[in-house]
């Protein structure tokens, strides 16, 4: 049986402190790619329908949700999370691939 895919999605619904959020990113991503990560896309939505807002979305993608939950609880992602503090309002979302 093949496990599927998982996907992280993060959303910065408003961003207080910028030096907060670039310190995290320094941290975050060499995190969540030692811990199998790979980023897909990151940036600035090029267009929102219907509800959709135009925020910074990133998109990373793992072998499983099991993976995506571990590297969420790495020291070296917990220690990202530490430095963004309140940084900014974010929306954190794993999601299983459809098979």
């Amino acid at each position: 049986m093949t496990v599927p895919k998982a996907y992280w999605i993060t959303t910065y619904r408003s961003i207080s402190d910028d030096k907060k959020v670039a310190a995290y990113a320094e941290l975050a991503g060499p995190a969540l790619r030692a811990a199998g990560g790979t980023f897909l896309a990151r940036g600035v939505a090029a267009h929102a329908f219907e509800s959709g807002v135009r925020e910074r979305t990133t998109l990373i993608e793992f072998d499983s949700v099991d993976a995506a939950l571990a590297a969420h609880e790495t020291p070296a992602y917990q220690e990202a999370l530490r430095a963004l503090g309140d940084g900014a309002d974010r929306d954190l979302r794993i999601i299983e691939a459809t098979p």
